[in-house]
């Protein structure tokens, strides 16, 4: 097998260096490095023309604009939510003093099930946080039913969903807010960053109070907010991805068939549906190792390094495995059989718009020859 250089499981995507310099040169001559410069005004515009959503306030990163989107809407004693994700996301409910409740997920799509989010409610239940697992939509509509007959507020963590598309429209206009992150590995990033889309002009306006320490004017503070302002510079990268964005979801596209090509006859690897219909952005390529592969998930996991192929296993361990949670009720085997053994099957694959069809090729014909 050909493999002459490591292949990460993603890469960010790097603008030329002569295209970023004159914006670095803006940000120098008008002394204005962070605390909404153009930049920072100019990305949120553009983001909100380019993802279809009416508001949307820049974060330092996608965890912070967690924890700030939990506190804007006041949100406190349980939040029902999966297991199967980064620990970003049930991180930010600890940081809020809420207390996470775990639910299953379904089979196929590896996101939250909504058939077991309503027998979870109790009364201390306020909010539900389902995530767009892979950049795959959640039944959005099924969650909103619940939520609306049992008064809770709906948070996505759409950390993997820049762009998707649900029915016509972003996926990022349901619930109450959806959280992004532009974290270095995502489709759209800036080097580091997030983002919170809201509804309204009010409700963005308390998210710009609370990511600035709760100022609203030089000498007037009304809440206990926290510094999650994005930099100058970090706007200014997010503008320049911008212009090839569609470029590199259609060479992640590319790349996502060429992987189900190549692995479609492999028994034991089964890849997780695609959205596609040019609603998907291709963020991962998630495949489950099962009992008919010859080895094992983590076999096939250590022989894709050794071969010098970095695949990462997102999400093992699960969430409600780690010290800080496995004691919760809600974390207890028995309680998310499907989303433990999503974990112990998942590898995710090399996918970013530097990676070649001859590396494709190699790491499935070193799949499916294993």
């Amino acid at each position: 097998m050909k493999q002459n250089k490591p292949v990460f499981v993603t890469q960010p995507t790097l603008p030329p260096l002569d295209e970023f310099v004159p914006y670095l040169q803006q940000i120098w001559d008008n002394k204005i490095l962070t605390n909404g410069g153009q930049f920072h005004q100019q990305l949120e515009s553009a983001l909100c023309e380019y993802l279809g959503v009416k508001y949307i306030s820049l974060f330092t990163n996608g965890t912070i604009a967690l924890v700030t989107a939990l506190q804007a809407l006041r949100v406190s004693g349980e939040v029902i939510t999966t297991p199967y994700s980064f620990v970003a996301t049930s991180h930010s409910l600890l940081w809020n003093g809420i207390k996470p409740v775990f639910v299953d997920i379904d089979p196929e799509t590896l996101n939250i099930d909504p058939a077991k989010i309503e027998v979870a409610i109790t009364p201390q239940t306020t909010a539900i946080m389902p995530v767009h697992c892979y950049g795959h939509p959640c039944d959005v509509d099924r969650i909103q039913k619940i939520a609306d007959a049992y008064g809770l507020k709906v948070i996505y963590d759409a950390a993997h969903a820049f762009g998707v598309q649900y029915n016509g429209g972003s996926v990022l206009s349901f619930g109450d807010l959806s959280v992004l992150s532009f974290h270095a590995t995502k489709v759209f990033n800036t080097f580091e960053g997030g983002a919170i889309v809201c509804p309204d002009a009010k409700t963005k306006l308390r998210i710009d109070h609370l990511k600035n320490f709760g100022f609203v004017d030089e000498v007037t503070v009304v809440a206990p907010g926290i510094n999650g302002k994005m930099s100058e510079i970090n706007a200014a990268f997010g503008l320049l991805q911008l212009k090839s964005i569609d470029e590199a979801i259609q060479k992640r596209r590319l790349i996502d068939e060429r992987y189900r090509d190549g692995l479609a006859n492999v028994k034991g690897i089964h890849c997780i549906p695609s959205a596609g219909g040019g609603s998907a952005n291709y963020s991962y390529f998630p495949v489950l190792v099962g009992s008919e592969y010859p080895l094992s998930r983590d076999a096939l996991y250590q022989k894709l390094r050794d071969n010098n192929i970095f695949a990462r296993r997102y999400f093992y361990p699960l969430i409600s495995n780690f010290p800080m949670y496995h004691s919760l009720p809600t974390a207890a085997l028995s309680n998310l059989p499907v989303a433990n053994k999503a974990a112990n099957e998942v590898i995710c694959l090399p996918i970013y718009t530097a990676l070649e069809d001859d590396q494709v090729d190699s790491v499935t014909e070193l799949i499916a020859k294993a």
